[in-house]
């Protein structure tokens, strides 16, 4: 069982007023539908709240910022929404399994700001762990195996050398892997191991874990031997191309200590939970 790795003290990030989350949105030419939902939400947030931060598998799939030099019909409108919502508020992003390529000079041509894979986030009333959440997925070896390969900076860099069209292949073939195995597999997604959770917030003392990847949205207590109940939060991933009930949603840490998640086709879950800071 492997452990997660303890955040460098500068993987922080503190934030004031109402705070938006929202993950797995993964953008492409194959979701249409899902891309609109998810503008109508910039514009939402844009309205009402203070910073968004987008926690990973922002886009189906990322081979380099080049990729925007002459970027595709979806890829252009994509540019164009997040360029107007963060003229109104702060924009942030993390990487994902799907877009672990993304760099800080996409978001800033964006005018978004890239965070690091894991950090502690201050609001107002509340302290956590924020993640995409794929490296707590400690019981699929076999994905963490090809995690730790493709997330090699000399992998990397020779992949990026590679030319466009090449990398655009290969993520397709990536991408029709995926679909087989989303055909085959009722469950295709590893679920977190809570005890790597636990270690995670335990190295770093805090008590709220909050990440996507798993597009199993809920509120989690994680049960320990000794100490008080520690909680997980799950965001919600947007689908409203390829299956029934469509899906998407978001996370709000408000001002007032309130913590609501919101789902499509679902009412919205407040939680109470002990204010951390």
């Amino acid at each position: 069982m492997s452990s997660s790795k303890v955040l460098p003290s500068s993987s922080k990030l503190q934030l004031h007023g109402n705070i938006w989350l929202a993950a797995d949105i993964h953008l492409g030419p194959y979701s249409p539908k899902t891309a609109q939902a998810f503008y109508h939400f910039l514009l939402k947030a844009r309205r009402e709240a203070d910073a968004l931060i987008l926690c990973g598998d922002i886009f189906h799939a990322w081979v380099g910022a080049d990729l925007a030099l002459d970027p595709p019909n979806w890829l252009a409108q994509a540019i164009h929404h997040f360029r107007q919502a963060s003229q109104d508020i702060p924009i942030f992003f993390m990487r994902g399994n799907r877009d672990f390529l993304l760099d800080a000079r996409f978001a800033h041509f964006v005018g978004a700001q890239l965070l690091a894979d894991q950090i502690i986030l201050k609001t107002d009333q509340h302290q956590l762990v924020l993640t995409h959440g794929d490296e707590l997925c400690t019981d699929d070896l076999t994905y963490q195996r090809f995690r730790k390969r493709v997330r090699n900076p000399t992998i990397q860099k020779l992949f990026l050398k590679l030319p466009l069209r090449w990398r655009l292949a290969i993520a397709g073939g990536l991408r029709q892997r995926s679909k087989n195995q989303q055909q085959h597999i009722e469950s295709y997604i590893t679920d977190v191991n809570e005890h790597s959770c636990i270690q995670l917030l335990e190295q770093q003392a805090e008590s709220l874990l909050v990440h996507g990847h798993t597009h199993r949205p809920a509120l989690h207590r994680l049960t320990r031997a000794q100490g008080p109940d520690l909680s997980r939060i799950v965001l919600p991933d947007w689908e409203l191309d390829q299956t029934q009930p469509t899906r998407g949603g978001w996370l709000v840490l408000a001002q007032s200590g309130q913590i609501e998640l919101h789902r499509l086709h679902h009412a919205t879950l407040r939680l109470t939970l002990k204010p951390s800071v």
